[in-house]
């Protein structure tokens, strides 16, 4: 696959998984990795959203891009059949 081929392919399954429980495992830099369990909440055209509980019981939403995760900076373990999105 090429390009934009890849990351259609990466949305159209992120999309399936929509509300769905996940682990997110992000690389932060300077070997820093932050692991967050939370819902996978909406998918845009370049970007999909991630609901996590934080440090003190509030909630946040992350972002990210399906270019995220063909990079491999971004991880996605669905919690449901422990499977992660990956494409080499």
């Amino acid at each position: 696959m090429k390009g934009k081929d890849l990351l259609n392919a990466i949305k159209q399954e992120i999309d399936s998984h929509v509300g769905e429980k996940v682990t997110l495992k992000a690389n932060g830099g300077r070997k820093k990795v932050m692991i967050k369990e939370g819902v996978l909440d909406k998918t845009y055209p370049n970007i999909f959203t991630v609901t996590v509980e934080g440090n003190s019981n509030d909630i946040r939403t992350i972002s990210y891009s399906y270019s995220d995760i063909l990079t491999e900076t971004v991880e996605l373990i669905f919690c449901k059949n422990k499977e992660n999105v990956a494409y080499n």
